[in-house]
């Protein structure tokens, strides 16, 4: 009997603060005060606020109706309201004064809030390399958030923020979330890093440093076909007789690429790489070479004319030593003529000797 008069007392003190609540004019003017105006508190940490009522209520019956901690005298402005432990997840004291029996009331708004217990990321339904200009979807799962229609997830490439998301869930306990954004990687992003931040914006009452929790990397493994870099764009190529002829097919690919070469003259290639050299280029190494480059995404075919010039400085060198040995033999066979037939002959001694005579050499005549 004694147990159901309490459980009684109880409904009944819970009906009148109820009957409160629910015939509170909230538009009133002098409505009660709360200090601070909004209260963030992290579950299970301590909590107060005050409420204050102008002093021509002090008349009136006022009090503050709460479903948590403690309660300074009701008998003094303001009304101080202390917790130990924030325990409850949806929390609205009520600070009131009655004015002909129409309660004139104020809301303290509170936010309770917990911090994430965990954040991933991952891809939704796809695991190893990707593929050059698909479309993926990166996920980002947090645990354990509250509130979570406060939380803010940004998806990161390495320092770039790729967009940031919230959520539409007004529920007030912890709850986990999963957030997707798509992407289409380039051959650029091979190696990159992807991850995902979450943050709780609780405003200007929230922490000075709002809550953020950061996910694990995941290294990006792009796969794409080879290309070739712009300075090494097939050109028209014109090399002179002699000099060294040097193709450079070389290409980023991913898998690594193969090679093959196709020659003019359909002999077997020099090299099985990026790189086609011949040290001394001729005329019949003119003509058209074929690079094929790939791998197991898709392969390219480079094409390169080359033209060869012949050399004309060996002939002019060598015909101009063959006119230096003719003339010079011109030379010898007319000086030996001339010489021997006008210049040359038998001389007297005698006719040498003769001091009286002058010092000439006669030739004789046979």
């Amino acid at each position: 009997m004694f147990f159901r008069l309490i459980l009684l007392i109880v409904s009944l003190m819970s009906f009148l603060r109820d009957l409160h609540v629910f015939s509170c004019d909230y538009s009133c003017a002098d409505k009660p005060v709360f200090t601070p105006s909004r209260l963030v508190v992290k579950y299970g940490d301590p909590t107060s606020a005050n409420c204050s009522v102008c002093q021509d209520c002090l008349n009136k019956t006022f009090g503050l109706e709460k479903s948590l901690g403690e309660i300074s005298d009701k008998t003094k402005t303001p009304i101080l309201w202390t917790v130990d432990r924030m325990s409850e997840w949806d929390i609205t004291p009520i600070c009131y004064y009655s004015f002909n029996n129409s309660p004139c009331c104020s809301k303290l708004p509170v936010t309770v809030y917990k911090p994430p217990h965990n954040v991933a990321i991952s891809f939704v339904d796809h695991s190893g390399p990707m593929l050059e200009g698909h479309q993926y979807t990166l996920q980002c799962t947090v645990q354990d958030v509250a509130p979570v229609k406060d939380l803010t997830v940004t998806f990161y490439k390495g320092h770039t923020a790729l967009g940031q998301l919230q959520s539409n869930n007004t529920e007030k306990k912890p709850v986990n979330e999963t957030f997707t954004l798509n992407i289409i990687p380039s051959n650029k992003d091979d190696g990159v890093q992807y991850w995902c931040e979450a943050k709780l914006e609780l405003g200007p009452e929230g922490p000075r440093r709002p809550p953020v929790v950061m996910s694990q990397n995941i290294t990006a493994t792009v796969y794409y076909k080879p290309h070739l870099e712009e300075s090494l764009l097939p050109k028209r190529i014109i090399i002179s007789e002699g000099d060294l002829l040097q193709l450079n097919c070389s290409a980023l690919g991913n898998p690594s690429p193969s090679y093959s070469w196709t020659l003019p003259s359909d002999s077997p290639p020099p090299s099985s790489d990026g790189v086609l050299t011949i040290k001394s280029v001729a005329v019949e190494h003119e003509g058209q070479y074929i690079c094929s480059v790939g791998n197991n995404v898709g392969t390219i075919t480079v094409n390169y004319t080359v033209e060869v010039q012949v050399s004309y400085t060996m002939v002019i060198i060598l015909g101009v030593i063959i006119g230096a040995v003719v003339v010079a033999v011109l030379l010898g066979m007319f000086y030996h003529h001339y010489y021997r037939h006008n210049r040359m002959g038998k001389y007297n001694l005698k006719d040498v000797l003769r001091l009286s005579t002058r010092h000439s050499a006669l030739p004789t005549v046979e």
